[in-house]
């Protein structure tokens, strides 16, 4: 054993100084080492490991370009953020949706054969396990931790115990400190400072169920974004859906979420029963062109049948009837294309094993086939994922900010981004709401209040104390809030609010913000 840990650092060692830059070098260095020492390939995974111990007792310089090479799935952090989602236990779901897979002993709309599903399920669904499995596995990764977007699944968030509720979240904010807290409010405070910070918090749930009271309480707990299954923008297909609301309660919801400042993500489903093709596009457009809705993110998952579900029996009966795979590419295309450059699809499917789907999409590369078939069209999809910068920092010193105005739930929204001349590579925005100073707003310590609802700098997630050059130490972020201020202050504002997560409250502290409530907020 010994002797493998010794050849370990020999190899760690020769790999830092002979300044290996790709994939290809990397491999044929380690095939190299293992046919000279007569051992096995050494993983990348034990490498960084030594590499991390190596650095931390300062026996060997950082090296940014090996420890980029030698990390596993460097997609988990290039959007400036760890993931961690997290699952609650199952309860009763008031919805009878006939497309939603009903599986016992699960959270309604989840197969426990769903891989986020059979982690929580080994770990009998606890928050804290969950969270510090999740973190452990992104550090042995070598994926840095400090900032952290929490993201809670388990279908409607809005039926579970209030006093559930609170402990989950708490739980999740203990495990990210590192130690357990009295109540919530403890555990908020110490994650300000944290080595853990959540600096984001999703929780999903139904337009229906979204209130004054229930927005509140999501503040209280730290949330700063809502995932809506919103579906589609139909009365008629929803009500044979049996989605049990319509597109009023989408936008009583979104309204009610945008005054608090949230970011909002709409799931939307093309290929319900009743719809086509042509009702998908021209539903989808909407969400864009009419001021009721707006969504910041979307989730887009094609229907699919599974056997657990009311849809399953439908297409058994030849009543249903999936799009074919053109019909479909062919649509998410034209979807892809009408999403503005404000907007982030986060995903394209949903993650459910093809075992489990009895009809509907296969693809489980799906977005990469519309990557290659609208590079194959001469076309671009200009949504914020598909120009994050990523690692790519080169023009940021040319960076150039863009900012464009629209209406949205009764007010006015502008959209600051910095990006290449060309906006086709995106390094980082800022979402500000300017609110009708004539409405009241139900949440008192904002009325009349400009309200920055998210900033966010793309780029690899480079850790607090860290000051490696990259996109996210380059004070992009801070001139956005600056720049944010200065609309504010023309429209007459006098007081600027920030939905900010628990864990970068100290960031805002820095530019003159206190805690108000639950907001960071600053007289202009």
């Amino acid at each position: 054993m010994l002797n493998f840990m010794n050849q370990d650092h020999t190899l760690l060692h020769s790999l830092a100084s002979a300044r290996i830059k790709n994939p290809n070098r990397l491999n044929k260095s380690k095939r190299k080492f293992a046919n000279q020492a007569k051992v096995g390939m050494i993983s990348n995974a034990a490498l960084l490991n030594l590499y991390q111990a190596e650095l931390k007792h300062g026996k060997i310089k950082i090296n940014p370009a090996l420890e980029n090479l030698l990390r596993k799935r460097k997609i988990r952090t290039l959007s400036g953020v760890a993931p961690v989602a997290v699952l609650t236990k199952p309860f009763p779901c008031p919805g009878k949706c006939i497309f939603c897979p009903t599986e016992k002993s699960m959270p309604k709309s989840y197969l426990s054969n769903e891989p986020a599903v059979m982690r929580a399920m080994s770990l009998g669904f606890d928050p804290f396990k969950q969270v510090s499995q999740r973190l452990k596995a992104l550090e042995t990764n070598g994926h840095a931790t400090d900032k952290v977007e929490l993201i809670i699944m388990g279908g409607t968030w809005s039926c579970l115990p209030h006093a559930y509720q609170r402990n989950f979240i708490k739980r999740c904010f203990d495990a990210c400190n590192g130690v357990v807290s009295s109540d919530l409010t403890h555990a908020q405070t110490r994650n300000e400072r944290a080595k853990h910070r959540i600096v984001a918090l999703t929780v999903e749930t139904r337009p229906d169920y979204i209130n004054e009271a229930e927005v509140k309480r999501w503040r209280e707990y730290g949330a700063t974004k809502v995932e809506l299954g919103v579906q589609i923008i139909d009365d008629a297909i929803l009500k044979f859906n049996q989605r049990g609301h319509g597109t009023e309660a989408v936008i009583r919801a979104t309204k009610l979420l945008k005054h608090a400042g949230f970011k909002i993500a709409y799931h939307i489903m093309p290929n319900l029963p009743q719809s086509t093709p042509a009702k998908d596009l021209k539903c989808f457009k909407k969400l864009f062109s009419d001021k009721n809705f707006q969504p910041d993110m979307l989730k887009i998952y094609p229907t699919v049948v599974t056997k657990n579900s009311k849809l399953f029996r439908l297409w058994k009966r030849g009543e249903f009837k999936p799009y074919s795979d053109k019909q479909l590419l062919n649509l998410l295309i034209k979807m892809k294309l009408a999403v503005p450059d404000r907007v982030r699809i986060i995903r394209l499917i949903r993650d459910i094993p093809e075992q489990s789907i009895e009809a509907g999409n296969l693809t489980s590369n799906l977005r990469q086939d519309l990557k290659r078939e609208l590079a194959r069209r001469g076309l671009r999809c200009s949504c914020i994922r598909c120009r994050e910068a990523r690692e790519d920092i080169l023009g940021l010193n040319k960076a150039k900010l863009f900012v464009e105005k629209y209406q949205a739930s009764g007010a006015d929204e502008y959209f600051l981004q910095f990006t290449s001349p060309d906006k086709r590579k995106l390094f980082a925005f800022l979402r500000l709401r300017l609110p009708n100073k004539n409405e009241t707003n139900f949440i008192p310590e904002i009325q009349n209040t400009a309200m920055i609802r998210e900033v966010h700098t793309y780029g690899r997630l480079i850790p607090l104390k860290n000051k490696l050059r990259g996109i996210q130490h380059a004070g992009l972020g801070t001139r956005l809030t600056v720049k944010a201020e200065e609309f504010a202050q023309k429209a007459g504002f006098k007081k600027m609010a920030v939905i900010a997560g628990v864990g970068v409250r100290g960031y805002y502290k820095k530019l003159g913000y206190k805690k108000v409530g639950t907001y960071m907020a600053k007289n202009l």
